[in-house]
């Protein structure tokens, strides 16, 4: 089947698409740069420190990939939630009840070595697909706003957790729970535990399932139109319910992971903190395309690894790197959005007709 002719105004717009997270990093960047040299300090000497304390030796890349690891599970959530056209902002919620599941299976029962690792990973992610299951037979049953009742379970979630690390499996009285068993933690690969590979795997897996399979291309279809999908046949709630359910099981194998294979292996206050809303922040930057949500991860961990020894170096705060990512997140999103408007549109799109008319006239 031969592939469909983009016109030149869409050409125009998948150009535009592409630039815009490319162009919203570089702005970030330099506002960022702005800010660091109204400090009096060297932004290029801050940015070099960046990069050397997350990339400048093995030891280094591997803690900005485990940095960057849970952001990939929760960003691949987003992503095939929204591919369906359902907003689950319960991504962190999912990866804590991952989490929470994973330590309550090994505690309680004792488990240890590959088979605790194993059901470990099993339950995370089964809990994290009934967590995301929820909110999604709320929308299918009483139309409730999935964005509400996810966010809502968030904090049912955060909650939950909170009575596991300081009642259920407390370590001596602390706010903490026990550690996991060596014998069951996630092996190193590099430096970096093989939940790293685990994720970039799935990311590319994601993508094929999404944009290569019949599947992949129902989901996208009710996210599309959900009403045009139900006129052609498609069973358009079911298809609603197993996005949410796939998506909060990828959260919630992202919660697994990161108790099994990142120091310090337990469960305490801040585990999963911030992940979910990241999540949501690199599927919209990543323009909803998995591979993509990978790369933007990295970058966050980048500048999450980095912002320590920029701190150190130049002497600035680290709330430097937490301004240039959320510029990241504002000129991405109004990027975007802006390149929807008819005027945009309509602007690239004459530019474009006048090029090809040009080259016409030449010829």
């Amino acid at each position: 089947m031969a592939k469909k002719e983009l016109s030149a105004e869409e050409r125009s717009e998948k150009r535009l698409m592409i630039l815009t997270p490319i162009v919203s990093v570089l702005l970030a960047l330099i506002v960022g740069a702005i800010i660091i040299a109204v400090l009096g300090k060297d932004p290029i000497q801050g940015y070099a420190a960046m990069l050397r304390g997350s990339l400048g030796d093995p030891a280094k890349i591997a803690k900005t990939l485990e940095r960057a690891c849970p952001l990939v599970f929760t960003g691949l959530c987003a992503v095939f939630a929204y591919k369906c056209g359902v907003f689950n902002l319960g991504g962190e919620g999912q990866f804590i009840m991952g989490g929470c599941a994973t330590a309550t299976v090994m505690f309680g029962l004792g488990l240890q070595g590959p088979v605790g690792l194993a059901l470990g990973l099993i339950v995370g992610m089964v809990v994290g697909g009934i967590w995301g299951l929820l909110p999604g037979i709320m929308k299918i049953t009483r139309g409730l706003n999935e964005m509400i009742t996810t966010i809502m379970l968030n904090y049912v979630a955060l909650y939950f957790m909170e009575y596991v690390f300081k009642n259920l499996y407390s370590d001596s009285g602390l706010p903490k729970t026990l550690a996991i068993p060596q014998s069951a933690r996630l092996p190193q690969i590099a430096n970096a535990h093989v939940g790293v590979l685990v994720a970039i795997l799935l990311g590319v897996f994601i993508w094929y399932l999404i944009f290569r399979t019949s599947f992949g291309f129902k989901i996208r279809a009710v996210g599309m139109n959900p009403v045009a999908s139900k006129v052609n046949g498609f069973p358009v709630k079911r298809l609603v319910l197993l996005a949410f359910i796939i998506s909060g099981a990828i959260a919630g194998l992202g919660g697994a992971i990161e108790l099994l294979g990142r120091t310090p292996f337990r469960l305490a206050d801040g585990f999963g903190s911030g992940f979910g809303f990241d999540g949501v922040a690199i599927a919209l930057i990543a323009q909803l395309n998995p591979i993509a949500a990978i790369f933007v991860a990295l970058l966050f961990g980048v500048l999450s690894t980095g912002g320590t020894m920029m701190q150190s170096v130049i002497g600035v705060p680290t709330a430097i790197v937490e301004i240039v990512r959320g510029l990241i997140i504002i000129f991405a999103v109004a990027g975007m959005a802006a390149v929807k408007l008819p005027k945009i549109r309509a602007f690239f799109a004459a530019r474009q007709n006048a090029k090809v008319k040009k080259a016409e006239v030449n010829a």
